[in-house]
């Protein structure tokens, strides 16, 4: 997932400007309860740089800054309702908690698809889950392992950050389920934020 930049040192000055003007991506956490009990921080880096507005979606629900009616709106306390074991785990629902609710910081529920410039091609990439062409909302999903059939078909725009976060998605992969891949425990965000 990472892309190869090269430029060339035509003068220091528009060197230091161009390094200068280039923002760092933002990580954002997810502290992830299973049962009751911690299991772990899952740390994301967002893609703003090539993902701008689905980047900004997830940071916002994060951080909690967006706000209906106001009141601030986000994942904190919302669940992960979907996992399937060696293919990815799924949350995100704050409406309604079952994968049926959606809402986005643009108004209205669902938003366009941004592109389609990143792949599904490892464990740990963030990617939205949707309805279709341009239906997306506040849901994601993190692969665990390659996803290639879905690309062109959901937006890759972000990834863990870490070891650690990838440890933590192992856990929440491993929790036993029931009927439409809904885990017995309950799996809770806890907090998150940006770091």
């Amino acid at each position: 997932m990472s892309s190869v930049t090269s430029s060339s040192n035509v003068s220091g000055a528009a060197s230091a400007s161009t390094s200068a003007a280039k923002q760092p991506n933002p990580v954002v956490f997810m502290d992830v309860s299973m049962g009751g009990q911690p299991v772990g921080r899952l740390k994301m880096e967002l893609f703003a740089d090539t993902c701008p507005k689905t980047a900004e979606n997830m940071r916002q629900f994060c951080t909690g800054e967006h706000r209906r009616n106001g009141q601030p709106i986000g994942y904190k306390n919302a669940t992960f309702h979907r996992v399937i074991k060696d293919f990815m785990v799924q949350g995100g629902d704050f409406i309604k908690g079952d994968g049926t609710g959606r809402t986005c910081i643009y108004g209205g529920e669902t938003f366009p698809d941004e592109n389609f410039i990143h792949h599904h091609d490892g464990p740990g990439l963030l990617s939205m889950a949707n309805s279709g062409p341009d239906s997306n909302g506040c849901q994601f999903f993190i692969t665990c392992n390659k996803a290639e059939f879905l690309d062109g078909k959901h937006v890759v725009f972000g990834r863990l950050a870490d070891s650690a976060s990838l440890l933590t998605l192992r856990k929440i992969e491993a929790v036993v389920t029931g009927p439409n891949n809904r885990p017995k425990l309950p799996i809770v965000i806890t907090e998150c934020g940006e770091m």
